[in-house]
C-alpha cells in the first residue's frame, strides 16, 4: 500500500485502506486494463506469461472482483433470499442447509433471516431482500396476505413458499402432508386401544396447525370416537400454556389416556409434564427432535423431512428462474411414522 494511502488512513482514524482495483492490478503487472479484465473474467487472448504476471499482481494486492457491474449487465445477482420463522428452531436447520446446498450448486449465494412469526417483520425482511436485488425468494410465511410481493414477482423475482402456502397470491408451494401425517399418528394411538386422546397444537391461524388438527379430527371420526371439547387445545407454544393445557387434559374424572402433540416444541413440554405423573400416558408427536430415541420410552413421532422440503423448494425456485416452469403448483411431501415406544403404550384404565 502506498505510504500516502497509509497516512490518509491514519489521519481519518481508520485501520482499513481502499480496496485494490483493476487499475491497481494493471499498474503493478505493467499491462492494460483490458488485459486484466480478460484474465479476471477467464476470457481468451492473453499469453501465459502475461496471465502469470496479472495473477501475481492480483495475489500480491489481494484484489477481488467487484461483481456489481456484471450484475447490472446480466440483470441477475446470483443470490437468493430465505425467510424463516425462527433461526433457532431445530426444524429449520436442515431446511436452510438444503436450500443453501442447492443455491451453491447453482453458483448462488443464500441470504437468510427470521420473521419471528411476525407478519410485519416477514414483509419487511422479504422486501428488504428484494431491494438488494436477490433473484428469488424462498419464504416460510408468518402472515396470510402476500399481495405485497405481487410487484416483485411481476418484476421477475421468483418466489416459492415452503411449509405453508401463500395468502392472496398464486405461487409455488412445497408442503409436508400435515393432514395425513396427523391422521396416521392419531390412528396409531387408536389402534393401541386409546379412545380419550388429547390434541395440543400451535396457533390455529397457522396452516400447519390447522391441518394437523383436521387430521386429528378425521382419525377420531373414522374410528367413530366423539371428541370432547376439553381434549383440544391450540395456542402459543410457550411452555406455560402447553403445561396448563396438558395438566387440564390429564385431570378430571375422565382424563385422556394419550396425547398427540402438534410440533416438537409442544412435545418437549408435554414430555416434561408427563414425567411428573405416575400414570403412564401414551404420546405421539408431530416432528422428530434430537434425543427422542434416547428417552424412556423413546418418543413415537410423525417425522417430516425438513431437508427434502428445502431441497425441493430451492430446486423449484431455480427451475422457475430458468423459465422451465408454467403455472404455480402445490407440491406435498409424505411424512413418516417412527415408532419408538411412547405411542405404543396401552391405556392405563
Amino acid at each position: 500500500m502506498p505510504e500516502t494511502t497509509r497516512r490518509a488512513d491514519r489521519a481519518n482514524g481508520s485501520r482499513y485502506g481502499n480496496r485494490p482495483t483493476m487499475k491497481d492490478v494493471a499498474a503493478r503487472a505493467g499491462v492494460g486494463l483490458k488485459t486484466v479484465s480478460r484474465v479476471v473474467n477467464g476470457e481468451p487472448g492473453v499469453t501465459s506469461d502475461t496471465e502469470r504476471r496479472v495473477r501475481e499482481a492480483i495475489e500480491a494486492l489481494g484484489f477481488r472482483r467487484n461483481d456489481s457491474a456484471r450484475v447490472l449487465r446480466k440483470g441477475r445477482t446470483a443470490s437468493i433470499g430465505l425467510v424463516l420463522e425462527d433461526l433457532a428452531d431445530p426444524f429449520y436447520g436442515p431446511l436452510s442447509r438444503a436450500v443453501e446446498e442447492v443455491a451453491r450448486a447453482h453458483g448462488a449465494l443464500l441470504i437468510n433471516g427470521s420473521s419471528a412469526e411476525d407478519p410485519e417483520r416477514e414483509q419487511e425482511l422479504a422486501l428488504a431482500l428484494c431491494a438488494r436485488r436477490v433473484d428469488g425468494l424462498v419464504v416460510i410465511p408468518a402472515g396470510d396476505d402476500h399481495r405485497y410481493l405481487e410487484p416483485e414477482i411481476r418484476a421477475g423475482v421468483a418466489t416459492v413458499f415452503v411449509d405453508r402456502p401463500a395468502g392472496g397470491i398464486d405461487a409455488d408451494v412445497v408442503l409436508s402432508d400435515n393432514f395425513g401425517g396427523a391422521r396416521d399418528g392419531v390412528a396409531h394411538l387408536i389402534t393401541h386401544g386409546h379412545r380419550r386422546i388429547g390434541f395440543i397444537g400451535d396457533m390455529p391461524r397457522i396452516h400447519t396447525a390447522a391441518e394437523r388438527l383436521r387430521g386429528y379430527r378425521a382419525a377420531m371420526a373414522d374410528a367413530g370416537i366423539p371428541v370432547a371439547e376439553g381434549w383440544m387445545s391450540l395456542g402459543a407454544t410457550d411452555p406455560e400454556r402447553v403445561r396448563r393445557a396438558t395438566e387440564e387434559m390429564l385431570g378430571g374424572p375422565e382424563p385422556v389416556t394419550a396425547v398427540f402433540t402438534g410440533n416438537n416444541r409442544v412435545t418437549v413440554t408435554v414430555i416434561r409434564v408427563l414425567a411428573e405423573h405416575t400414570r403412564p400416558v401414551a404420546l405421539v408427536g408431530f416432528d422428530d427432535f434430537e434425543l427422542a430415541d434416547l428417552l424412556q420410552p423413546g418418543v413415537t413421532v410423525v417425522a417430516q423431512d425438513a431437508a427434502a422440503l428445502g431441497r425441493t423448494a430451492a430446486a423449484r425456485l431455480f427451475q422457475r428462474l430458468d423459465g422451465a416452469l408454467g403455472t404455480p403448483e402445490r407440491l406435498e411431501l409424505p411424512t413418516r411414522l417412527i415408532t419408538r415406544g411412547s405411542g405404543e403404550l396401552p391405556p392405563a384404565d
